[in-house]
């Protein structure tokens, strides 16, 4: 379509539709003469009753008026039936044109809104159009049909009528453009909202969970301001519809009542007079009001429908399916030709929105620190067996820093934390272990921000807890990780704002262990369905999102509870070899310490912090921790050697013991009375002691959110 013809102006197109469909015009324009002539004779009749009949004492002449009138109303009501049928010979071919279009647009350009725009959008418009038809139709023979009445009866009845009718119709022929565009605003308002409440209330659980409660509240705020100020004003513009009303359907009666003595004075009859008021209640003034709100509300709907229906040019190009990913989070090299996708046809765009991005306060950052020791773009994942990054000369602060940290739930609780200083440098690895329930994870959630302390400072990378400078240097990943519906790379790339080599997405697959399940998706572009996904398939997700973003300081919560030890083992691994990052871990078992350079253990208010061996050796809690985990697994590898010897062939992991009466940690899985607990840490999330050999990562674990 050319730039002229899509530019023209609704009305014209409107014009043009209407003449191209004279038949059904003049089919509609002959019918609605049954209806002038109904509404001539309603008041005409009704004079002659009183004039002719009643009033000079012939109640027969009387009788026979007011039945022409009845019989007025019945050949009146004939035609209207017929009108419907005149306009829906108008009504059905701009549906048809319309759903035409909407077909076509939705084949060329794959718009995923054209079965809206079928099913919804073009039934408003055939309502709205046929409204339209019928209330204008009406004022104008009714109209016809009351003035040639009123001139039949007596001439001055119209200087009485029309110049309020005429001012009342041009008033709100005046205000009918700006009436329209405020309707057209509170129409785009109200759907805004509601489009914004759409993604919003389905995703609270994830908004909560990221901490977005104060961006969504002024978002959605915003947008309830903005329809708040377009519903006032079209309630002022309304104002003005009244006064249309009260000029042109109104004032009428008022002045005939008024000026009855001088009409009677002036030839006037007193039924004349009484059929002039009927005309103006029963005729001019429904129809007059049925104008008004018809063109005032269905008028602005058809104009917004038809915009949006209207057709926008030719589609742009759409680009290769190896291209297109390059204009969203992660890219394929130039030199890899693109596989085309043959589960939907080529060019097709996909149907699953991605939702909103939620805000970063409490997530990782979406953009690299100032400081951050890896070069955008750079492929950046490590083998296990890579060397550390050299630290540079000059003195940098450390990656995290706790002074006096002291935090409690409530003025009167017993601190979960108390007075608590460390100090970890870059590239450490730090696992806090301790029994359930006693604070590891309000722990991270103070170090992460999302949680203030009552005492004592916090600090990443020299940047105080909490700021911007300091959110944007971690990523905290907790047990239930957040996975959405899009492409694997889309939930990969989360956290990076610029697009990442394929060859940097598949190195931090290969590196974290979300290869295997990499290739069962299909890849990158593969489509992800949270819910058809194990807890475990999307802890490993999240982790390598994680491994992804530019936050040097990781904070892994519980985040690899649902996977086996040698994944576990993988990961942890690969979050302490990344360059310049540091690692603090929640251990969800034992092993995870003796992974870690340094161990922290929490018993309630009292921790003791160094390396393994120092800890073990100050550390009751820590020694009865490791020695219950080692004595399960040398009693786990005995049954295991015995079984074999009796021909047992299980499948029993001898490296993961089932533990009947304690947790994975090697501590009850309910918290003792003498524990402090925080009243926020998930005690158990499971059958007691249940593990999950590699390969098989379902357990039908709910979906959690991921911070």
């Amino acid at each position: 379509m050319s730039r002229a013809a899509g530019t023209e102006g609704l009305g014209t197109r409107g014009l043009r539709f209407l003449l191209g469909r004279r038949p059904a015009l003049w089919r509609l324009v002959g019918w609605s003469v049954l209806e002038t002539g109904q509404t001539f004779l309603l008041g005409y009749a009704l004079a002659r009753a009183l004039d002719d009949g009643f009033l000079a004492g012939r109640a027969e002449v009387g009788l026979r008026w007011l039945a022409v009138a009845g019989l007025g109303v019945l050949f009146g009501a004939y035609g209207t039936g017929r009108v419907y049928g005149a306009v829906a010979a108008l009504v059905e071919p701009l549906r048809d044109r319309l759903v035409t279009r909407v077909v076509r647009r939705g084949v060329r350009e794959a718009d995923g809104g054209a079965l809206s725009g079928l099913t919804q959008q073009v039934e408003i418009a055939r309502d709205s159009f046929a409204g339209l038809v019928m209330v204008s139709r009406s004022f104008v023979f009714t109209s016809a049909g009351a003035l040639a009445g009123l001139c039949a009866l007596a001439p001055q009845l119209l200087l009485v009528v029309v110049p309020p009718l005429a001012a009342g119709v041009g008033l709100f022929a005046v205000t009918l453009r700006p009436l329209a565009r405020r309707q057209e605003a509170f129409l785009a308002a109200d759907e805004a909202l509601a489009g914004n409440l759409g993604v919003v209330c389905p995703g609270l659980r994830d908004v909560t969970a990221a901490g977005a409660e104060d961006r969504i509240a002024l978002d959605t705020g915003a947008l309830v301001d903005a329809e708040l100020r377009a519903a006032r004003a079209l309630a002022h513009w309304g104002v003005a519809r009244v006064a249309c009303l009260a000029l042109g359907g109104q004032l009428p009666l008022v002045l005939l009542l008024a000026g009855a003595p001088w009409l009677l004075d002036h030839g006037v009859t007193p039924g004349a007079l009484v059929g002039a008021l009927a005309y103006v209640t029963q005729s001019l003034l429904p129809a007059l009001t049925a104008l008004v709100h018809g063109l005032g509300t269905s008028g602005s709907r058809l104009t917004v429908v038809l915009r949006r229906l209207a057709p926008r040019g030719e589609a742009p190009e759409l680009p290769a399916e190896g291209e297109r990913r390059t204009a969203t989070r992660w890219h394929r090299p130039p030199a890899t030709p693109p596989t085309p996708d043959t589960r939907r046809p080529a060019g097709a765009a996909p149907t699953v929105p991605r939702p909103r991005p939620l805000p970063q306060a409490r997530n990782a950052p979406r953009h690299p620190p100032a400081d951050h020791p890896w070069p955008s773009g750079t492929p950046r994942a490590p083998s296990l067996r890579s060397t550390p990054v050299v630290a540079p000369p000059s003195p940098a602060p450390p990656a995290l820093a706790l002074t006096s940290l002291t935090f409690a739930y409530g003025p009167a609780s017993a601190p979960v934390v108390d007075g608590l200083t460390l100090t970890l440098p870059t590239g450490a690895h730090l696992a806090v272990v301790g029994p359930s329930g006693v604070g590891k994870s309000t722990l991270t959630a103070l170090v992460a921000g999302l949680l203030e302390p009552v005492r004592g400072e916090i600090r990443i990378c020299g940047r105080p807890v909490p700021s911007n400078d300091a959110a944007a240097r971690r990523v905290l990943i907790p047990q239930e990780a957040y996975v959405f519906s899009d492409t694997l790379g889309e939930n990969l790339t989360h956290l990076r704002p610029d697009p990442v080599p394929e060859e940097e997405l598949l190195a931090a697959a290969e590196a974290v262990g979300l290869t295997p399940l990499l290739d069962a998706l299909g890849g990158p572009a593969a489509r992800v369905d949270p819910a058809a996904l194990s807890a475990g398939e999307r802890q490993l997700i999240a982790l390598t999102r994680a491994y992804l973003s530019y936050a040097p300081l990781a904070l892994l919560d519980e985040a690899t509870s649902h996977l086996d030890q040698a994944a576990e083992a993988r990961a942890e691994r690969a979050f302490a070899a990344r360059p310049g990052g540091t690692l603090v871990v929640v251990a969800h078992r034992i092993s995870s310490a003796g992974r870690a350079g340094r161990v922290l253990v929490m018993d309630g208010p009292r921790t003791t912090y160094g390396t393994h061996d120092e800890v073990l050796r100050r550390s009751c809690l820590y020694r009865d921790l490791v020695g219950g985990w080692e004595e399960a697994g040398k009693e786990a590898a005995q049954e295991d050697a015995a079984g074999e010897e009796g021909g047992d062939t299980g499948t029993g992991d001898g490296s993961q013991p089932a533990l009947p009466l304690r947790d994975t940690d090697g501590v009850d899985a309910v918290a003792g009375t003498g524990l402090t607990g925080d009243r926020r840490h998930v005690v158990a999330h499971g059958p007691v002691g249940q593990m999950q050999v590699p390969g098989d990562l379902r357990d039908g674990g709910a979906l959690g959110g991921e911070g």
